[in-house]
């Protein structure tokens, strides 16, 4: 059910939980018909190192590449085809990012750009290498800027990922984000489209998206791909993923500032599903079949169930069965049952040569390290 107001009754329990922000920065706030807005970009940058600044792990998903692009190919719309798109994005990029980079920096922040097709997130391995190259990011204090791989994609993965509405949503359950903002040039979902209807109402609280989409006015700007209605799809994948979401207008100052303000009502608020975490964990114990076994010494064991620590190393003690990365495993305590579930950062014929080391050891077995966890205790759930 959709309904005006009532955030302040969710915000402030739903916002001490969140840690981590998928900020999706929308191209109608970047981009003029001469290219990037400077000004606007460096106030939302301005707004996302304040975020970074009070302990929030901030990552970005920026359109504007091709319409920073299509200044410099003489273009004064969106690209008609899928090469000349390719191309305003391959030229659009370097200036995105260099402004990025300028405009972080001088506050003393570092950004790191990653680039993603459908295929890396289709791809369990590529997906686990996406997974924990946006961790170490996100520990070392760096925030990273993603965008949709414009210049490799073809027609028919452009349809699957559509926009960076839905891409910001893939990019929110990859990194575990605890909630989404999508800024645009609309202060949210409406009762109905506020264009042509002057007495709709702005809907500040989504409990349940179910029949939601027939409100969604579907309207695109010249220069982007998502209107009302892709941002209600991307928060339906969040919400379902028991991730919040949140839709907002972000050409008014301070935008930021208020959506992590408990006791402020801003934008549409769409509440999610269920515990992230405690969903996650649901899926790996009943949904997935273990396609392999870890056994795991005494003070894994202990470290597990009593303390809620990670599986290192150090702690397995044998490997059955032929599983890949990713895979749901049994763990197996000292008395041989199956004490716990969880998914592993490494092969079995990896673990095979890694385990009983320290996690200081990975690397000289391996050639290369992974991850510290054999399985993370995000991952792991006590049966």
């Amino acid at each position: 059910m959709a309904r005006p107001g009532q955030q302040e009754a969710y915000k402030p329990a739903l916002l001490a939980k969140v840690r981590r922000i998928v900020v999706k920065i929308g191209s109608s706030l970047l981009s003029t018909p001469d290219g990037i807005d400077h000004g606007q970009m460096e106030r939302l940058v301005d707004e996302i190192r304040r975020l970074q600044e009070r302990g929030y792990q901030i990552v970005v998903v920026s359109s504007g590449a091709v319409a920073a692009g299509l200044a410099r190919l003489g273009l004064g719309g969106r690209p008609k085809t899928v090469p000349l798109r390719q191309a305003a994005a391959a030229i659009g990029q370097i200036s995105l990012m260099a402004l990025y980079e300028e405009y972080f920096s001088a506050h003393g922040h570092h950004v790191a750009q990653i680039l993603l097709t459908h295929d890396d997130l289709a791809d369990r391995r590529r997906y686990l290498n996406a997974r924990h190259t946006f961790a170490a990011l996100l520990h070392a204090g760096v925030i990273p800027i993603v965008n949709e791989n414009d210049t490799v994609v073809v027609d028919e993965v452009k349809i699957n990922f559509g926009d960076n509405d839905n891409l910001s949503a893939l990019v929110a359950t990859l990194v575990d984000a605890d909630l989404l903002v999508i800024l645009s040039d609309v202060a949210g979902l409406y009762t109905a489209d506020p264009h042509t209807h002057p007495d709709a109402v702005l809907v500040e609280l989504v409990e349940s998206i179910s029949d939601i989409e027939s409100v969604a006015a579907g309207s695109t700007s010249s220069v982007g791909t998502g209107g009302m209605a892709s941002k209600v799809r991307a928060a339906y994948k969040t919400t379902e993923a028991g991730i919040a979401c949140i839709v907002a207008d972000g050409l008014h100052a301070g935008v930021l500032d208020a959506l992590v303000d408990p006791h402020v009502s801003r934008g549409t608020l769409f509440l999610p599903k269920g515990d992230r975490l405690a969903k996650r964990k649901h899926w790996i114990a009943h949904t997935l079949k273990p396609a392999g076994a870890i056994s795991v010494d005494h003070g894994a064991f202990e470290a597990i169930t009593a303390k809620g620590r990670s599986l290192l190393p150090k702690g397995v003690a044998a490997v059955s069965g032929t599983f890949g990365a990713g895979e749901c495993v049994s763990c197996l305590g000292p008395d041989a049952h199956e004490f716990a579930r969880g998914l592993v950062n490494y092969n079995s014929a990896e673990l095979a040569r890694i385990k009983g080391l320290h996690t200081s050891a990975i690397e000289g077995a391996l050639g290369y390290k992974i991850s510290d966890e054999v399985i993370h205790r995000d991952d792991l759930i006590l049966l």
